[in-house]
């Protein structure tokens, strides 16, 4: 019964007969567009690093094996020099004549030291890898535990401008982007920078000389690293933005797919996908190409370095000066210098994307909540179901009041039938008293207690709700009518079935209540789909019922039965029941005439019509509608 909470024990509910979920029913949330790119860089950041802050020692020792991959690597190629330094003196002391030839026991063991070295660097970044791979998961597992969490915590007025596509997206898409950045970029930033410090000391203890050269290509890289990031960055978020987007407008789409085909929409939404798909191919490109050119542009850099080498090189080897197995060392360290330097312009480029995602990501978990629940919240024993609108007014909008001053007495166990023109305020009566929204100025009393005194968990699990937009689940029908309250037993939910009228059409389908309903819940039809979930509501078994234009989907007989079935379920019980067709709440105890706003009327049906007044008036206009209708079908 509750709509955001599992099954409770019973000591902790408040007087409802049976423990559950809530009033489902239904639901569904609902673009934004942002800027081009991440607009605080540095900030978020920060925050992703604080967010990290539980993995300090799974990070700390992912960075101690980092750094030991990386020395093992750096140390590698000066102790292989010594080789070929020893293979070139043995070679020219054979020419000359004048050694005993190539000392191979010594050369041996210095390939079985590098060997080693390489294993042991190879082993480290196996055991670094996978650490990286479990942490950056788990990152991801928090990331949508935390936005899950959070969407039941949100207010209905965020769902109500922002499309389901683009809240998707964040679950999936850029959480998805942060965990593979991630992945990809923490040990690579550990690695690069070890390997740039140890291979500028290793290439100082060569040849200062030739260090110089190597540095003189470093200015030049940084600014081709800034120039690049500069351009690439607003690219990667306009491409995280319009992947929500397009997802959004894909979601919406197949989700009202049958609408779009019956009014030709075809032209249209591919025209609106066409639009987003291009944008998104344009900055997907653009960041991606930008992104590219880092590694020929810093190659040819590197290159420059070579030849600045190689000439100096030459001449030192020539006075003597260094070694022949130091020069090959050294033209190794400066291949591992300007490497690193290329991967940190790219972490660059993958910073920018990890920025881009995890600010769309810390954007929704720091969207406004729901009021927080009293922390002393009232739990009567027994509820009687005695409902009080004190002079309630609300309005989505601040500036633009949608109810205004309602105030109405309902008694236990009257059926309250609420009326009026569509844009009346009826359905916001309703999600006011279930507090999807808080009214702005007065109260709503149940049993004398205001509801912003219960948890909003207490409060739904008074009521049993059902609305004229079905919500059913990819499940069985029998578990689809379960939903309300998880610990009914099967012989419940079929007696609540049949006081719904369900049974004896489910059992003619093929594997009767556990037949799986789709996705799009396709396989049954739009008035089965409410019947069930008024089963739902019957079985839940509420001491207050919320009806919202209940058998609207449903034919004309089927509503006889649904009417019979509704009147025995709410015996004893205070209902709401909004209606737009006035020949079914005829035998409501009060009913309440809305328009704009206010309660014009309130009455019971002979006395309103007696007054000759608004309700009058919406009653015998269905009716003269209707022989209108008759009189066109017979001409």
């Amino acid at each position: 019964m509750s709509g955001n909470g599992s099954h409770r024990e019973t000591e902790r509910r408040p007087a409802g007969p049976r423990p559950g979920r809530g009033p489902l029913g239904h639901g569904g949330p609902g673009a934004m567009m942002r800027g081009e790119k991440a607009r605080d860089f540095r900030g978020t950041m920060r925050r992703l690093i604080h967010y990290l802050g539980s993995y300090r020692i799974p990070i700390l020792i992912v960075m101690l094996f980092a750094v030991g991959s990386t020395v093992f690597n750096i140390i590698g190629p000066k102790i292989l020099g010594r080789a070929t330094t020893k293979l070139f003196e043995g070679v020219m002391a054979q020419i000359a004549g004048t050694g005993t030839g190539i000392d191979f026991d010594y050369i041996g063991r210095i390939l079985l030291t590098t060997l080693a070295l390489y294993l042991g660097s190879s082993l480290f970044g196996f055991i670094q890898g996978w650490l990286m791979s479990r942490i950056s998961t788990d990152v991801t597992y928090r990331f949508r535990r935390d936005i899950s969490q959070k969407i039941n915590r949100m207010p209905f007025k965020y769902f109500d401008s922002t499309s389901q596509g683009e809240v998707l997206s964040r679950i999936t898409n850029d959480v998805d982007t942060v965990n593979q950045t991630l992945n990809q970029s923490l040990s690579q930033i550990i690695t690069s920078v070890v390997t740039v410090i140890g291979v500028l000391v290793m290439m100082l203890t060569i040849s200062w000389q030739m260090t110089l050269v190597a540095l003189l290509i470093v200015p030049l890289a940084m600014g081709i690293i800034a120039l690049v990031v500069s351009q690439s960055q607003k690219y990667f978020r306009q491409q995280q933005d319009y992947l929500g987007h397009v997802n959004g407008h894909v979601e919406e789409m197949f989700g009202g797919h049958l609408v779009m085909k019956a009014f030709n929409g075809e032209e249209e939404s591919v025209e609106r996908f066409d639009g987003l798909n291009n944008t998104l191919y344009d900055s997907a490109w653009k960041s991606q190409f930008l992104s590219g050119l880092m590694f020929p542009i810093m190659g040819f850099v590197g290159n420059l370095g070579y030849v600045g080498i190689a000439i100096l090189g030459g001449y030192l080897a020539a006075q003597n000066a260094i070694t022949v197995g130091n020069i090959q060392a050294f033209i190794q360290y400066v291949r591992s210098f300007t490497q690193p330097l290329t991967q940190i312009a790219n972490i660059s480029n993958i910073l920018q994307q990890t920025a881009a995602a995890a600010e769309r990501v810390f954007e929704f978990l720091d969207e406004g909540e729901e009021i927080p629940d009293v922390e002393d919240p009232v739990q009567p024993e027994e509820i009687e179901g005695h409902v009080v609108f004190q002079d309630v007014q609300f309005g989505y909008d601040p500036d633009k009041v949608v109810i205004h001053e309602f105030t109405a007495d309902v008694k236990p166990g009257q059926k309250i039938a609420i009326v009026g023109p569509t844009g009346a305020g009826k359905t916001t009566m309703v999600k006011l008293l279930m507090r999807f929204y808080d009214v702005d100025r007065g109260a709503i009393l149940i049993d004398g207690y205001n509801i912003k005194d219960f948890r909003r968990e207490d409060l739904r699990c008074m009521f049993g709700m059902v609305l004229q937009d079905t919500w059913l689940y990819n499940d069985t029908i029998m578990e689809n009518i379960r939903y309300g309250w998880p610990g009914a037993s099967d012989e419940e939910v079929i007696a609540a079935a049949k006081a719904a009228r369900v049974d004896h059409f489910v059992r003619t389908l093929p594997e009767g209540y556990n037949l799986v309903l789709n996705e799009e819940v396709t396989n049954i039809s739009q008035g089965q789909k409410q019947l069930l979930t008024i089963a739902r509501a019957i079985l839940i078994d509420p001491k207050m019922l919320i009806l919202d234009e209940a058998t609207s989907s449903v034919d004309t007989r089927t509503e006889v039965l649904i009417q019979e079935a509704m009147y025995n379920l709410m015996k004893d019980r205070t209902s709401f029941i909004i209606a737009h067709r006035l020949s079914t709440i005829r035998n409501a105890d009060l009913i309440l005439v809305m328009n704009e706003g206010d309660i014009v009327e309130q009455g019971q049906h002979k006395e309103l019509l007696a007054r000759e007044g608004f309700y009058a008036e919406l009653y015998n206009s269905q009716f003269e509608f209707a022989e209108e209708q008759e009189a066109l079908l017979a001409a």
